[in-house]
């Protein structure tokens, strides 16, 4: 084990060889955790939060961090039609059992919100409590369309500074409340340094699976599988400045879930950073909570 987690290797349906990582394999009292990156990232993205919900929190509980296939340390698929939400939820499931997992909560960003909506209409009895990051059942097209822009832009920075310059010019509207340590961990986050200098940590191809997307229509929304989601307890993410989750399709599922809790992470975009703030507390508490109400 190195800096507080384990890393655990699996075989996909289709033979992959996929990658997860495990925070306090001893935790066993409470709910373990599984935890689902965005679109292009990776482990590393919930590895401060996972070090507060193993090691520091009240009710340290077993986390559970994937790699998606094409992402971080999971083999790259020859096949992009494969990388896809329906894929990547039955690569999640495929992985509980090889890790001794029956039912968790679960918390996703972004893409990984959208593999939980698919989670409960595969197999929603895995589905103890839900926190979703900056995700609901509409994408703002808009919001996507910029995701592309910045991801077919991508430049490569030789250096850690350069790296985090980058992203500073990208993002830093939609997140001044990040401080430069917050964006140096995010750049260690989503890249890896080879000698060619600071690269994205995933498959290039993954950008070609946004290009037949036609951001001028609405994109298809997933509110009877969020509907089919109301009784598991759900703690729904904003960022105050996203342009992905809107805050009317917030309020929405609010109407629809009505024991749903909220939290919005002003100064952050998509999406927020959940080892900042008081974003671990929260999350812990909230996890707490649901499982003392489950009894």
């Amino acid at each position: 084990m190195s800096e507080g987690f384990s890393d655990f290797f699996y075989t996909a349906p289709d033979g992959l060889k996929l990658h997860a990582r495990i925070y306090g394999d001893a935790n066993t009292a409470g709910w373990p955790v599984v935890c689902l990156p965005g679109l292009t990232r990776n482990a590393h993205d919930f590895h401060e939060l996972a070090l507060h919900l193993s090691g520091k929190a009240k009710r340290p509980r077993k986390v559970i961090v994937f790699d998606y296939r094409g992402r971080g340390l999971s083999d790259y698929d020859p096949d992009i039609s494969h990388y896809n939400v329906g894929v990547e939820a039955g690569d999640v499931l495929a992985g509980l059992p090889a890790l001794g997992i029956e039912q968790a909560a679960f918390i996703g960003t972004s893409r990984g919100g959208l593999i939980i909506h698919v989670l409960g209409a595969l197999k929603p009895t895995v589905l103890k409590a839900i926190v979703i990051n900056d995700i609901g059942p509409v994408i703002e097209a808009g919001g996507l369309a910029h995701i592309r822009s910045y991801l077919d832009r991508a430049p490569k920075p030789k250096t850690l500074a350069e790296a985090v310059d980058t992203q500073r010019r990208v993002h830093g509207a939609d997140f001044p409340a990040l401080t430069d340590v917050d964006w140096a961990r995010m750049v260690r986050a989503i890249c890896r340094e080879t000698a060619a200098g600071w690269v994205p940590d995933f498959d290039p191809a993954l950008v070609d699976t946004l290009a037949g997307i036609d951001f001028s229509k609405p994109l298809p929304d997933l509110w009877p599988q969020f509907d089919a989601l109301a009784a598991v307890p759900l703690l729904a993410i904003r960022g105050g400045n996203s342009k992905l989750f809107s805050a009317l399709t917030l309020e929405e599922m609010g109407r629809r879930h009505p024991g749903m809790e909220t939290i919005t992470a002003e100064g952050q975009g998509h999406a927020p950073f959940l080892e900042t703030g008081n974003l671990p507390r929260d999350i812990a508490d909230f996890l707490d909570r649901a499982e003392r109400k489950s009894k």
